[in-house]
């Protein structure tokens, strides 16, 4: 259900904490209906990326555009997953009060939800398949249990772009497997996706898409045409890259 359309654009985008430039004259366009994975080194600007998205990030130079949209006035389409050190585990809350959430934007944090927010809930939990956790205490759950709480109430939300932060980072092996899964999953339903991730294999298996920063744009497309040595030995010149010599290792086998 992909589109060629794009949906997400970067014009020469430039941001700056003080002295420090995290984005420098960034252009890229993502396609609709597409999985992308945020690639780099630490500081390489893959968070900021995201933020400069939401509108939660002033830029020093440049646009960004939300169909025909400034991402302030597209912030119903923007669903959002933070990363989970981000979260307080320890806060009281149940399961199904953490997926409500995804629609206080739409009612107010005060005001009682309506028939058709609830039906929303009720869908996104059956979605993410955690419906029967739904009284639960969160700090009760397993690692990708917590990670599917947040990404049911991305869904809740009702948005069609979901923007997530790191979120592979902390699970096993089989959380990550089911995540990549569900990311795959919401691909082939037209919904679009980007993500910040730091690990490049679990990106490889994942993601259809790829930009890869260091602080410039390094390179941008299809995952496998943008996780090239040559493109990861640019990207991490600064430092180490995880998983870099393994990527590298396997290229080497593949088929040519």
């Amino acid at each position: 259900m992909s589109s060629d359309q794009n949906i997400v654009l970067f014009r020469s985008v430039t941001v700056r904490y003080g002295r420090l430039t995290a984005l420098r004259d960034i252009s890229l366009e993502i396609p609709c209906g597409s999985s992308t994975a945020i690639l780099g080194g630490n500081g390489a600007g893959k968070s900021t990326l995201l933020r400069a998205v939401l509108g939660w990030q002033s830029l020093a130079g440049g646009e960004i555009r939300i169909g025909d949209a400034h991402p302030r006035h597209a912030r119903p389409r923007l669903s959002y997953v933070p990363q989970r050190h981000a979260v307080d585990w320890d806060f009281p809350i149940t399961v199904r009060g953490v997926v409500e959430q995804g629609r206080y934007p739409h009612v107010g944090v005060f005001a009682r939800l309506g028939l058709d927010d609830r039906r929303m809930v009720d869908g996104a939990l059956e979605e993410l398949g955690i419906a029967d956790l739904a009284d639960r205490q969160i700090r009760r759950l397993s690692g990708g249990q917590q990670q599917r709480v947040f990404l049911a109430r991305a869904v809740a939300h009702g948005g069609d772009i979901f923007l997530l932060d790191e979120p592979f980072a902390g699970l096993d092996l089989f959380a990550a497997e089911e995540l990549g899964h569900i990311l795959r999953e919401w691909e082939e339903q037209g919904r679009t996706v980007l993500a910040a991730v730091h690990d490049l294999d679990i990106a490889r298996r994942s993601f259809t898409r790829g930009v890869l920063l260091d602080t410039t744009l390094v390179a941008s497309g299809p995952i496998g045409e943008v996780l090239t040595a040559a493109n990861i030995d640019r990207a991490y010149r600064h430092g180490r890259c995880v998983h870099a010599e393994a990527l590298r290792g396997a290229q080497a086998g593949e088929p040519r």
